[in-house]
């Protein structure tokens, strides 16, 4: 059983920078912060979760029925994540790629302290209350400074690990693929690189959370891993009995001029490439959905929908089901992971080829982050537009990719990526 206690805060903005900063002490930090981003299926504006009572960490081998086992056991709120290479645990796939992070395919924990923050409340609850906890850290969150303040460090050398020529080369034997019918889509994505790197990760977080505000940002701390996250997109929430998903495809520049930004969206919305890869994606994902959804239940709620950000238009689809109460919510996740926007179709044959021309593991990258609640729904993100750090390695990694599809044009896919990658070098240099 938790203890709970509803407190009123003055400033939620503020009070969400002492509740960050606070939260460094401990060993286990996940933070989610929607900035304010209100979609249809948001719950909390801001969830902090801290210090694991207990824990599952592990490789892809039998990944899911060890994670279905310590959620059935706890049956309590669970955060964390999950790797995009745990495909290697539910198809005879393989990852072999360079890895410089070292970050665990899977990792949860049960957190002690719970941070719910909506409007100008905050919801504390706490496992093994001891006296007057919850006061005294709400006061000492109260009384932390939310200040940024941080000392300059050593200038971080970002290299890139497939070269220009090579990045165009690979997106065109992707296409060779394509056009010989192996696959229809891929997501092809390349890794930006530094070693012997030394950063302070409050600071990158605030720094790319405020370039982009987007509603699933994340930062993540496990002992000395870390994931800086501005992601836009939402994996997979499960709320009762329904199931959504809204896969991003499509992507377009902001314009600083009102008609032109207009335009943009305009010109995303009706740019047949972008809308066949989005497509390509809803038909994955109500596939997928279908596996765990009652009979006739799959649905697209909307198709091909622009949403605005503070740097880029995106094109976003909303697809539901529903599912019966025996079953289980790792199961649901299983059967649709990797989520479709970051493999390709058909998935498997996405994935083998994903593997034959990237040059990273992706890890953590285009994996999912999130909770599970002790009644056995959840909220999972994307894990794009992020920064992944291994304080013990001194090692920074970010990876942008893009859709390939028979429309591709190599040249500006790679501007695409350079795209998604800005926000990374602005805050890194």
């Amino acid at each position: 059983m938790r203890a709970s206690k509803v407190f009123t805060i003055e400033n939620p903005q503020e009070f969400k920078m002492k509740l960050l900063h606070w939260s460094e002490q401990f060993r286990e930090v996940v933070f989610l912060d929607s900035n304010q981003y209100h979609q249809k299926y948001s719950n909390y504006e801001v969830v902090l979760a801290v210090d694991a009572f207990t824990s599952i960490k592990t490789d892809f081998y039998n990944a899911f029925d060890d994670l279905h086992q310590y959620q059935s056991k706890t049956q309590d709120w669970l955060f964390g994540y999950l790797s995009y290479d745990l495909k290697n645990d539910t198809e005879a796939l393989t990852s072999k790629n360079f890895d410089g992070l070292a970050f665990p395919d899977l990792f949860f924990f049960q957190p002690k302290k719970l941070f719910f923050l909506k409007e100008n409340h905050v919801e504390m609850q706490y496992l093994n209350l001891c006296d007057d906890e919850l006061e005294e850290d709400f006061s000492a969150i109260s009384n932390t400074n939310s200040i940024c303040d941080f000392a300059t460090l050593r200038e971080i050398k970002i290299q890139q690990r497939i070269s220009k020529e090579a990045y165009l080369q690979k997106v065109s034997k992707m296409l060779e693929y394509i056009h010989h019918g192996d696959i229809y889509e891929a997501n092809f994505c390349m890794e930006f690189f530094a070693k012997d790197a030394t950063i302070n990760p409050i600071e990158i977080y605030h720094k790319l959370n405020a370039i982009s505000q987007p509603p699933f940002a994340v930062y993540f701390k496990n002992y000395h891993q870390y994931l800086l996250s501005a992601s836009p997109e939402r994996y997979l929430k499960k709320k009762g009995a329904k199931v959504i998903s809204q896969p991003i495809k499509g992507t377009a520049r902001r314009n600083s001029y009102p008609i032109l930004d207009e335009q943009s969206k305009v010109d995303l919305e009706n740019n047949p490439k972008e809308r066949a890869e989005n497509i390509m994606i809803v038909d994955l994902v109500r596939n997928d959905l279908s596996r765990t959804s009652t009979k006739g239940s799959v649905e697209v709620e909307e198709l091909c929908g622009i949403y605005t950000f503070k740097q880029v238009h995106q094109m976003i689809s909303t697809v539901v089901s529903q599912v019966e109460n025996t079953t289980s919510a790792v199961e649901i996740i299983k059967t649709t992971f990797p989520m479709g926007s970051m493999t390709g179709a058909p998935k498997i044959s996405a994935m083998k080829i994903i593997e034959e021309l990237e040059e990273t593991k992706r890890g953590l990258y285009s994996g999912a982050v999130g909770y599970f609640t002790p009644h056995g729904d959840f909220d999972f993100n994307v894990v794009i537009r992020s920064i992944l750090y291994n304080a013990k390695n001194q090692y920074v990694s970010f990876s942008v990719g893009s859709a390939i599809t028979s429309e591709a044009t190599p040249e500006v896919e790679y501007e695409e990526c350079l795209l998604k990658a800005k926000a990374m070098f602005e805050v890194l240099k």
